[in-house]
């Protein structure tokens, strides 16, 4: 669970894309903003939810809002995710973990009796002046769309 709140100020960052370009989020101020952490690319789920996402994205972005997925995984990594699933949005190489802590969503997780850190997926909404609108935590990865145009 995050320590974000809707209503605060989303944190601001930049991070690397699957094409070496440098992300703000300051930048995209007038924007709504879908801003999804994943634990790894090209693993079922994550890849669930990326293609929920993709194959929602026009409608998505009729809506006025600009997709962003965030995992630690590497630009190349990012880069064979999007080519094989034909991913509309950008992927950011969090590979320090910076933006992960400053959302809060790099944590302690249990699997089969043992403990490791990993990211909590989590879906920030974030409206065009960069206030967080909704935070999904209990991500459906199949349904994501609905749960985030509610």
């Amino acid at each position: 669970m995050t320590n974000l709140k809707i209503g605060d100020i989303a944190p601001d960052f930049s991070g690397i894309d699957q094409e070496n370009r440098t992300v703000k989020l300051s930048d995209l101020r007038g924007k709504k903003v879908i801003l999804y952490f994943y634990p790894k690319d090209l693993t079922e789920v994550c890849t669930n939810q990326a293609c929920n996402l993709r194959d929602n994205y026009d409608f998505i972005t009729s809506k006025g809002y600009e997709v962003i997925g965030i995992s630690t995984d590497d630009v190349e990594t990012h880069q064979k995710f999007i080519e094989k699933y034909q991913l509309p949005f950008r992927l950011i190489a969090d590979t320090d973990k910076k933006i992960h802590e400053l959302y809060d969503t790099w944590k302690e997780k249990k699997m089969y009796g043992k403990s490791y850190m990993g990211t909590i997926r989590t879906t920030f909404v974030i409206d065009e002046q960069g206030k967080i609108m909704d935070i999904i935590e209990k991500v459906k990865a199949k349904e994501h769309t609905k749960q985030i145009i509610k």
